[in-house]
């Protein structure tokens, strides 16, 4: 288990690293869609998938990002965090992920081994961390939160839709709602007697 320390820290990743496998992404317009009940399943479904084709090397599948949110209007892209024993060991998960249509989109180093591939139909963001990543633990802990807390519930669903505006790619996007999820982490951290 990582110390608090390590939770709590806002980690940026290393502006001088391109973590694009395939160049960057271009612009892509960001539309959120109101909470559909249907996104569970289509995790569930997604995460039985990884596990036959991982078997033992799939060590944790969990839901996580705004579909895991019930109530929480986002994109319709589903969110799910895989733990291995080492991310930076491709060769033990990214064939197996390949098969199912998976393609590996971002390698970062910097940012706690972090791989992340993308499925096209139905619309998946698969991270990859090994065990006891701090960001794995700050996603949990996010999701948990809103799904207890409608007033940061709705606070982030109004900044998502206060950042769709901007266009560029859904990196930027991400950028212009940091401050709110920041804001968030601070007080849920602060509710769990981290800081």
């Amino acid at each position: 288990m990582p110390a608090f320390e390590e939770i709590t820290r806002h980690h940026d990743v290393d502006p001088n690293e391109n973590p694009w496998v395939l160049g960057p992404p271009a612009p892509e317009r960001v539309l959120l869609v109101p909470y559909n009940p249907e996104w569970p399943l289509r995790y569930q479904a997604l995460a039985a998938d990884i596990r036959v084709a991982l078997g033992d090397a799939a060590l944790d599948v969990d839901h996580v990002g705004s579909t895991s949110v019930e109530g929480l209007a986002s994109k319709d892209v589903i969110d799910i965090d895989l733990i291995v024993a080492d991310s930076r060991d491709e060769d033990t998960y990214v064939p197996a992920l390949e098969r199912l249509g998976y393609v590996l989109v971002i390698r970062e180093p910097s940012f706690h081994e972090h791989r992340a591939l993308r499925l096209g139909e139905p619309r998946v963001n698969l991270h990859v961390f090994g065990p006891d990543c701090p960001e794995v633990i700050r996603h949990r802990m996010f999701r948990d939160w809103l799904r207890t807390h409608p007033e940061d519930r709705a606070l982030y669903e109004n900044a998502k839709r206060t950042a769709v505006p901007g266009g560029g790619t859904v990196m930027d996007y991400n950028q212009r709602k940091e401050d709110v999820i920041r804001d968030i982490y601070d007080r849920l951290f602060r509710a769990a007697g981290m800081l």
